[in-house]
């Protein structure tokens, strides 16, 4: 079935852009075509919201203001800086990315989107907001906020969790790209799902494209409910029991007992939490955030970061 007709993306672009140009957000990231800049707030969006971000961005980049700079540092002293972002694996995924840039092309990223999606960290939409903020390249970039809005746009959804699939999205977004004017649009998609049409409520009187959306009127409001497919202990998430383990050893400084990060991260540690807490740790020592120290016996084993 054909979505759109030359008409309609005529009118949805303007309509659109018109809006952005009067309520886009204000964005540090948004004044700026710095490649390492951008690439820093690319990498602390992904899975965080904006307002922490805002929080973290300009200190981290005081702290390390070039990317020379962050691959000059220790590894160690990312994830330190990190606190508070979660994820503590993107630290160490960025400052890979930034030795391996600095080596192998000189301290500059490469403007073409197999070579950045081989970097540590990059993925297709990073990859994409990156080409098109810093080199301003034609290609969409389509996060969360922009696939709900064409979802609810273009296709009948039923209810707010409802979301089209994501490669018949990324189609569509392609084919909606004004030439030219793929930052703006990119940008404008994001800020309208993030704040007219969100995954809680979809406020149709606010929304500039409301005339065009196949779906207004239609949608039953639903609660979004995550599925739990992640292991959990005492119905907590093992990634939260990870980023404690991270937290636990910043505020050390140095080496600290595995038996000891077992009674800060769990209030009732006992015996038969042994393995449960090794096995996280395997997981922190393979992605890199860890060093263990001592593996004959699990009293003898001692944790620092990386």
């Amino acid at each position: 079935m054909k979505l759109t007709t030359a008409r309609t993306r005529a009118q949805c672009n303007r309509l659109l852009l018109q809006w952005y140009r009067r309520n886009g957000r204000a964005l540090p990231w948004r004044t700026t075509r710095n490649p390492y800049r951008i690439l820093v707030s690319e990498i602390m969006l992904q899975q965080t919201q904006v307002k922490r971000v805002l929080a973290k961005y300009p200190k981290f980049l005081r702290r390390f203001p070039t990317l020379s700079a962050l691959a000059r540092s220790r590894q160690r002293d990312v994830v330190l800086a990190w606190q508070g972002m979660g994820y503590n694996n993107r630290a160490v995924r960025l400052h890979r990315l930034a030795v391996i840039v600095v080596r192998q092309y000189k301290g500059r990223l490469p403007a073409d989107e197999q070579l950045l999606r081989s970097l540590p960290g990059i993925g297709k939409y990073t990859a994409r907001a990156v080409l098109g903020t810093v080199f301003r390249q034609d290609m969409a970039a389509v996060d969360i906020n922009a696939h709900r809005v064409l979802s609810r746009m273009f296709w009948k959804m039923h209810s707010t969790t409802q979301l089209q699939t994501e490669n018949s999205v990324w189609t569509l977004a392609e084919s909606l790209l004004p030439p030219g004017r793929a930052y703006q649009w990119n940008q404008a998609l994001m800020d309208l799902g993030a704040t007219v049409c969100t995954a809680r409520q979809a406020r149709c009187s606010a929304c500039p494209l409301c005339t065009l959306c196949r779906s207004q009127g239609r949608m039953t409001t639903m609660r979004l409910t995550r599925k739990r497919t992640e292991p959990t202990l005492d119905g907590i998430p093992n990634r939260i029991y990870r980023g404690r383990i991270v937290n636990a050893l910043r505020q050390s400084r140095g080496t600290v007992r595995l038996a000891d990060i077992g009674k800060t991260v769990h209030n009732r540690f006992s015996r038969k939490h042994h393995e449960w807490l090794q096995s996280l740790v395997a997981t922190l020592e393979k992605d890199g955030l860890v060093k263990v120290r001592g593996r004959q016996s699990f009293g003898s084993r001692r944790l620092s970061l990386a």
